[in-house]
Order: C-alpha cells, then sequence, then structure tokens
C-alpha cells in the first residue's frame, strides 16, 4: 500500500524528498536531546559563598591585628590591589609593602578598621566576588571614614584567594594644598 499526498500517489522524487525531511527531522531531534544532555548541573555553590563571604572579616581582623604577613597570604602572587589615591600594587612582594604601610598609618593614628560581614556574594566557576562596606573609627569609637569594597576572588588548589581588591571611601577627597606664593611667580 502506498501513501497519497493530495489525492495523488507521490513519484520516486516525491518520496526521496519525504524521507530527506524524515531525516533532517530526526537528525535534528537527536541533536536537540543530545544538546539538552549536554548542559551541566546547578552549581551548589552555598560552600564556595560562605568561604568567601568569611573572606572580608578575616581581612580586618588580620588588618587590626598589624599581621601584614596573614593578609598577603590571602592575595594570590598575580593579584591586583587599587586602593585609592596611590597606584596599583601588583603580585606578593608590592601587595605585602602597600599593606604594611596602610597598616602602620592606621596604628599610629589609633583607628581601626570594621568589616563586619560581607556584603553581596556570588560564585560563578572558579571566579567569586564580594562587596560591601566597612567603616574606620578612632580610639573613643567615633566614626571617622565609610567606604566601599569589591573584592575578585579566584579558587585554586582549593583555596579562595584575591586576584582582584579595590575599595574606597564615602568622605569627598581632602582639597588640594593652596599653591605657594613663590610658585605663582
Amino acid at each position: 500500500m502506498t501513501a497519497e499526498i493530495g489525492g495523488q500517489r507521490p513519484n520516486i522524487n516525491q518520496r526521496g524528498e519525504i524521507v530527506n525531511i524524515l531525516k533532517s527531522a530526526a537528525v535534528i531531534a537527536a541533536s536537540l536531546v543530545a544538546l539538552a544532555a549536554c548542559q551541566s548541573a546547578v552549581q551548589d555553590t552555598t560552600a564556595d559563598e560562605a568561604a568567601i563571604a568569611a573572606t572580608a572579616p578575616a581581612w580586618a581582623a588580620a588588618f587590626n591585628a598589624g599581621d601584614a604577613d596573614a593578609l598577603t597570604a590571602m592575595y594570590w602572587d598575580d593579584a591586583v590591589v587599587q586602593p585609592p589615591g596611590v597606584p596599583s600594587a601588583t603580585g606578593t612582594a608590592a601587595i605585602r609593602e602597600l599593606l604594611a604601610g596602610d597598616i602602620a598609618a592606621v596604628q599610629s593614628a589609633g583607628l581601626t578598621m570594621h568589616i563586619p560581614e560581607s556584603g553581596a556574594v556570588d560564585v560563578s566557576g572558579d571566579l567569586g566576588y564580594e562587596a560591601g562596606t566597612y567603616s574606620v573609627t578612632d580610639a573613643s569609637g567615633a566614626t571617622v571614614d565609610t567606604g566601599k569594597y569589591l573584592g575578585v576572588l579566584q579558587k585554586r588548589d582549593g583555596q579562595w584567594r584575591y586576584v582582584r581588591d579595590t575599595w574606597n571611601s564615602d568622605m569627598a577627597p581632602a582639597p588640594a594644598a593652596p599653591a605657594s606664593v613663590a610658585a605663582a611667580q
């Protein structure tokens, strides 16, 4: 028994076209099934997010303890720190020098850094970020500065460390020193 198309029997060419259409539909269907199977399962990032969320408070604790080595260990060797008002520090030695200088300045001024908890945290594969706010208090407990930070962390060998770190104050920059009379002449 032969199928009829439009009341007529298909000729050899029409049958070939029908077979080609069915083959194409089968290939497309098989491709869609294969593509759906390639979708990765939703990644459970709960543990990674918790590890990243603990990073900023640990950073503040090491900073307040004056431990430049512990701070530096929180950064990968190729990390870049981008603080406000000074050039970026790239690599372990430059980051340690920057942080040790900041620690000395803050401690000599009797100030304390506060980062009670990370704000926003997210993870995608081996990269994650944290973003939040900080405050700085003087010896009397009065807040002398507030600001925000953003850290990008990378997971290598099962450890999360900073690859980029930056922060800035909510306070306006200090006005430029007045030009001296001698410089004006």
